[in-house]
């Protein structure tokens, strides 16, 4: 797929770490230039306290951020065919959007993220960990959909 997506879907294992930060960074970045949403092969965790601190850091508000799988989507009228891209950061999670999206004509990239879960003893080693997860989803963003549109050029 060349040029902006109208509609975007990042999905990882839980929707608890990477994709509800790519979530915030694409919306934080371009604003309303595209529909996003994130999902997990599962949810079964809340939204991760070490992804909140770094995206506080740029400004980012996760907080807030509920964890859906993509049956949770399904059941609640988010059909996955609405989609103009999906980007797994996962590799269950690029086999799922694969398995659910087989009938549909929509592009999925995968882009190899860090898991930072479980790594680091300290908390200053986690956070550096989340950090290096949430930068490399930035960096793939913006070499996929060039600059940030909206006041975040002190985010790159």
């Amino acid at each position: 797929m060349d040029g902006f997506p109208q509609s975007v879907l990042f999905c990882c294992d839980h929707n608890a770490v990477r994709s509800p930060m790519a979530e915030g960074l694409m919306k934080k970045f371009y604003g309303q230039r595209a529909y996003v949403q994130s999902a997990g092969v599962r949810n079964d965790m809340e939204v991760d306290g070490f992804s909140v601190a770094v995206c506080q850091e740029l400004g980012i508000e996760l907080a807030r951020h509920r964890s859906r799988s993509f049956d949770e989507m399904q059941e609640w009228g988010d059909d996955l065919s609405q989609f103009d891209l999906i980007i797994a950061l996962s590799p269950a999670s690029q086999r799922m959007a694969l398995e659910l999206t087989r009938h549909f004509h929509l592009d999925i990239e995968y882009w190899p993220i860090l898991d930072p879960t479980g790594l680091g003893e300290s908390r200053d080693h986690k956070l550096s960990a989340y950090r290096q997860a949430r930068d490399q989803i930035r960096d793939r963003m913006i070499g996929r959909f060039g600059a940030p549109t909206e006041d975040s050029t002190a985010l790159a």
